[in-house]
């Protein structure tokens, strides 16, 4: 396998290749998706998964209503509750979601509706929507046999179709598959240590995802593994580029696209070696929109032609400065950059357990920091840490 020079187009590879990397704690933003998700929110390409978003979405209905013309109504004898809305003869059934979002705009909560009796849950909401509602909400409705109400939000509410963002991925990816270099990712062979990226997409290897609520999508370029340098033992340090993104249509999450360097990918789709991770968040506001067509959708595409030449230059850099030589060089290190005795000890510790020698480079000292961090509990210690460890990647560019 011919491997990548620093700046060169990484060559595409024809068999799995080894992998190594610290054992630390994986990513599992993935793997939490590939193991909740039912069959029927599983798809086997981009072009499947864009069909299915695009067409829901074409049978769907957005309006900006007064939440007091809403009828909440129950036949009195089953435990259902029903809507009717302005211009319809017939009734729309809210799903879970939006039974949740109609209790939270009307300041009824929906736990303590949900116990009720429908005749009194229909009382209570119907006077919440009258007395405290929003004066104005955004109903996303679905017609065809059974009416359906997707969707209640705030009437600023910025809406970002599933099918926009998949729109996007297949610009870069076609099919998610075969069209291009990105594509469902691969799977880590535990007992050899080798990354397999020919390995066939099914509804259990597929990272392909959409529900009711959201869509996701994560996708590799594991064909063209790039070199970083060498680890301890002499042998190559293969990385490849990734990234997912995530939007909900409804309101559940935001939308975003991480980005980012790994070395591979379970079968449970848990990632390793993660490096240079890289997010982009948008809430569904008002000018959400326009922050994705001039933010987000242009910071993909950048992302997947982009060039793997900083990323290797700055490990390369931070692997040949030599920061300390001695114990009281790592120490003196470490103290200066705010950590206490207790943890320089740990972070040199950790360093030497896991690459098998004294911390010696600021790549050494930025894996150790990141391994401490990952140690840690609370969430914005941990955020703290991996800040400190960036910082001496970036100081070093």
């Amino acid at each position: 396998m011919e491997l990548s020079g620093l700046g060169r187009e990484p060559a595409a590879v024809s068999q799995p290749y080894p992998v190594q990397f610290l054992a630390s704690k994986p990513n599992g933003r993935v793997a939490a998706n590939w193991a909740n998700r039912p069959s029927d929110e599983r798809y086997l390409n981009l072009e499947d998964l864009h069909l299915a978003t695009r067409k829901r979405a074409d049978f769907a209905r957005v309006r900006t209503l007064k939440s007091s013309v809403i009828c909440v109504e129950s036949d009195g004898y089953s435990d259902h509750l029903a809507l009717r809305l302005p211009g319809e003869e017939r009734q729309i059934a809210a799903t879970n979601w939006s039974f949740g979002q109609l209790c939270s705009l009307a300041n009824a909560p929906s736990s303590y509706l949900r116990q009720l009796p429908a005749p009194l849950a229909a009382i209570n909401l119907q006077h919440g929507l009258v007395s405290h509602g929003a004066e104005y909400i955004k109903t996303l409705e679905v017609g065809g046999d059974n009416l359906e109400l997707r969707a209640v939000t705030g009437a600023d509410y910025g809406r970002i179709w599933d099918h926009e963002l998949v729109a996007s991925v297949r610009e870069i990816a076609g099919n998610g598959v075969t069209d291009s270099r990105w594509k469902v990712p691969g799977v880590l062979d535990w007992s050899t240590m080798t990354h397999n990226p020919f390995v066939k997409v099914t509804q259990e290897t597929t990272t392909l995802y959409a529900s009711d609520r959201d869509v996701f999508i994560f996708l590799v370029d594991d064909l063209h593994p790039i070199e970083a340098g060498r680890l301890a033992t002499g042998e190559p340090d293969l990385y490849f580029r990734g990234f997912y993104a995530w939007n909900s249509e409804v309101g559940s999450k935001s939308l975003g696209i991480a980005s980012f360097y790994l070395r591979a990918v379970c079968q449970n789709r848990l990632l390793w070696g993660v490096e240079q991770f890289q997010e982009i968040k948008v809430r569904h506001s008002k000018f959400a929109s326009r922050r994705f067509s001039h933010e987000v959708s242009p910071a993909l595409t950048a992302f997947a032609n982009s060039s793997p030449a900083p990323f290797l230059a700055g490990i390369k850099s931070a692997r040949e400065t030599r920061v300390a030589k001695t114990d009281e060089d790592r120490q003196d290190f470490l103290r200066g950059r705010g950590f206490s005795k207790l943890e320089s000890a740990k972070i040199i510790e950790t360093v030497l357990r896991e690459e098998g020698h004294q911390p010696e480079s600021l790549y050494d000292f930025a894996q150790g920091i990141t391994a401490l961090a990952r140690s840690r509990l609370h969430q914005d210690v941990r955020l703290a840490l991996e800040g400190k460890a960036r910082d001496l990647m970036k100081a070093n560019r």
